[in-house]
């Protein structure tokens, strides 16, 4: 199986796709292979700056803790725990994270033994196991680091990484909601937070039905008009990146604290909850029996 890089510098880098290409082998898709560290590292770019937040091993050592703590238990299990503590430990500004260059060098120079370990798919007929590439090198919503802290960002309540677990346990949720165009409003994603909560949806088919209704309805109706956020200020987000210069390791058995911002607001939340809900109610699932069917 595919082990931990045998050199990591003490910073992160950035990693260009071209260069990310290079280091993605039929080998390392199998799982058979390491990454040669030494050569891939000559192949990347400093990060700017020379903050804490830039560190290489925090970000080592929680991946090593989620193989760890997970190691008898589904792979999936392992999203939940590390999603929130990636964000905390990163913590990065959005337009930071939108370069694709980190997330290749996460999952090549600092873990690729954690991808192919969370992402391997189970042998099926005739085919043997493997990862997809783009779990190595690919879009937000797929790429094995970069679909976590984006989850992160997008469901935290504030500085309450709550809402985060209960979307990163829930893998169809996590899986469609971050594809949602819809989901960068707060009250939305807590709104659909809210109906997993609440056991309103439960199965993929169920996730994927009020995907669907939920995207076709923000065609006729604006969510932020309908249920307006706050005024986003920067400036919590500032201070929370300042502080890693002097913050801990964050927890492991307890929740880590997100930026310091305003949670979305309860009633905009409560109004889509309930439009959510509606919605699924007319939606409909595939295999889902009705009402009249089950009387029969």
């Amino acid at each position: 199986m595919t082990d931990k890089p045998s050199y990591l510098p003490e910073r992160l880098a950035l990693l260009a796709d071209l260069n990310a290409a290079r280091y993605i082998t039929e080998g390392l898709l199998a799982g058979k292979e390491d990454v040669s560290a030494i050569a891939l590292n000559k192949a990347t770019e400093p990060l700017p700056g020379d903050e804490a937040r830039g560190t290489l091993m925090p970000v080592r050592d929680l991946v090593d803790d989620a193989m760890h703590r997970f190691r008898e238990e589904k792979v999936t299990a392992a999203d939940a725990w590390l999603a929130p503590r990636l964000h905390a430990t990163l913590r990065l500004t959005r337009r930071e994270a939108a370069d694709r260059r980190l997330w290749n060098y996460l999952a090549l120079g600092v873990a690729p033994d954690y991808v192919v370990w969370r992402h391997m798919t189970e042998p099926g007929k005739g085919e043997a196991p493997k990862v997809a590439a783009k779990r190595f090198r690919g879009p937000a919503d797929s790429q094995a680091f970069a679909r976590l802290w984006w989850a992160a960002e997008l469901f935290r309540n504030g500085s309450d990484y709550g809402p985060v677990a209960k979307v990163c346990a829930h893998q169809d949720m996590l899986n469609t909601a971050l594809r949602l165009a819809v989901i960068d409003h707060r009250p939305t994603a807590q709104a659909l937070v809210g109906l997993i909560d609440s056991g309103v949806v439960r199965t993929g088919r169920e996730v994927n039905a009020l995907a669907k209704a939920v995207n076709a309805s923000a065609a006729t109706i604006m969510y932020d008009v309908m249920a307006p956020d706050v005024e986003r200020d920067g400036r919590p987000m500032a201070r929370w990146i300042e502080d890693a210069e002097w913050a801990p390791a964050v927890p492991r058995r307890t929740l880590p604290e997100g930026p310091g911002e305003e949670r979305a607001p309860e009633e905009s939340v409560a109004v889509l909850t309930a439009h959510f809900a509606e919605l699924f109610a007319e939606a409909p699932v595939r295999g889902k029996r009705t009402e009249d069917e089950e009387a029969e």
